[in-house]
């Protein structure tokens, strides 16, 4: 770091061990990014609660080039941070995820998400209920009468675009469960 840690303690008094805590878990930022500017750390004891003890708050300020990444951990109703270390660790863990995403990005990763699988009807035979489609890559897949969402088999027709999942079955790839695309047609 170009600027050293900062550790601040406020309603309580300053922990040694606590520190060496914080101290360690900046030093794994910076193995993940060796640009990190500073870090600053407030670690507070609130009110003490009749019922749950103290209650921790814990916000760390991360500068690196062009961007700051701020994350305050708050005790609230749903999630109470009566032990300060918890406190201290999930806080870390949003300031890593966040720092995680922010140097993906620098780098040109972005997600993919693949396009699920899809086709369009290419057989219906309605008297023994099943199905083919064919996918934009060729491939027949059979499906069965029982692998439909939320339409009926006697309302479907050749040529009808869905999505659907794979598996493999006795003869084949087959659609375990198939779904009409609707007016939302798939981009790939």
């Amino acid at each position: 770091m170009q600027i050293p840690l900062e550790i601040r303690f406020r309603n309580m008094s300053p922990s040694e061990a606590l520190k060496a805590n914080i101290s360690e878990k900046a030093e794994k930022l910076e193995q993940l990014f060796d640009r990190i500017i500073g870090c600053r750390v407030m670690v507070e004891a609130g009110h003490k609660h009749h019922k749950k003890g103290n209650l921790f708050h814990v916000r760390i300020d991360l500068t690196i080039p062009g961007h700051e990444i701020v994350v305050n951990k708050e005790p609230s109703q749903h999630h109470s941070y009566t032990d300060v270390y918890v406190a201290v660790r999930d806080a870390f863990d949003n300031v890593q995820q966040q720092l995680e995403h922010y140097v993906e990005r620098k780098r040109g990763d972005v997600k993919r998400h693949e396009a699920p699988l899809h086709g369009r009807i290419l057989e219906l035979n309605t008297d023994d209920g099943f199905g083919r489609i064919e996918t934009p890559d060729g491939r027949i897949i059979y499906f069965h009468r029982n692998s439909l969402i939320n339409t009926d088999f006697d309302k479907l027709k050749i040529g009808t675009e869905v999505r659907f999942d794979e598996e493999q079955g006795n003869l084949g790839p087959q659609a375990s469960t198939v779904k009409i695309i609707g007016k939302h047609h798939i981009v790939e």
